[in-house]
């Protein structure tokens, strides 16, 4: 059995150079890879090119990369909660390609089954479909998307094996799943690590074969983007 351990964040992402293309995994702040987007920070890769279904706050998730100026150009679904990816992107520093989520999901699931591109209804008629071609199927327009190349996809699972199979829980279902079928190499960082026939084949969504290196974190704020509390009385 291949063994796929890492020590840890710094030498998961120990190759990603400045210009790569990256997959990070998550939906708001739920199932983001925490302990990757920290070394990133921490190594201080620049010219990033980050797919995401959203851009972080300002002061946690891919927001940190923000701060430090490491991202070129994102490309997400939702940004409405990251007031620096605002600025950012009002004065020109940042390039942003907004994507209808369901093709942003649909895009890193055709990298993953190894398909060049897809079409889609959404978009079709919008600022989305300027200069893409658009057919017709039955009498129905279809806009044409190219399926993502990234150098490198990171998830964050709730538990894997030594094997790479891993298991995912609640919201973090979302986006993680598809990216880790997505990368050229996908680096996955888990909350408890087992080993190899630890887990239930039943219960695995991620299979070890698409994983290139896991690493257990040591720990996960799991921050609440939006807190709302009842009031007493």
């Amino acid at each position: 059995m291949i063994n796929k351990v890492v020590s840890g964040a710094e030498e998961a992402i120990k190759d990603i150079e400045d210009g790569s293309t990256l997959m990070l995994g998550g939906f708001g702040l739920c199932g983001i890879p925490e302990n990757c987007i920290a070394a990133l920070v921490k190594k201080g890769v620049k010219g990033l090119t980050c797919i995401s279904n959203n851009a972080g706050v300002d002061d946690f998730g891919i927001g940190l990369m923000l701060q430090q100026r490491q991202v070129k150009k994102m490309i997400s679904s939702y940004v409405g909660e990251n007031a620096e990816f605002e600025r950012q992107l009002l004065s020109a520093e940042l390039e942003v390609e907004l994507i209808p989520q369901g093709t942003l999901a649909t895009r890193c699931m055709a990298a993953g089954y190894g398909m060049p591109a897809i079409f889609t209804p959404a978009g079709v008629g919008t600022e989305v479909a300027e200069g893409k071609e658009i057919r017709n199927f039955k009498g129905k327009d279809y806009l044409m998307e190219y399926a993502f190349e990234a150098d490198f996809a990171i998830v964050k699972a709730w538990k894997g094996d030594t094997a790479g199979n891993l298991i995912y829980r609640s919201t973090s279902r979302n986006f993680n799943p598809v990216m880790a079928m997505a990368g050229k190499v996908t680096i996955a960082e888990v909350e408890e690590l087992v080993e190899a026939g630890g887990l239930d084949p039943d219960q695995v969504h991620t299979p070890g074969v698409f994983v290139h290196r896991i690493f257990q974190g040591p720990a996960y704020e799991k921050r609440i983007e939006q807190r709302t509390v009842r009031t007493k009385g």
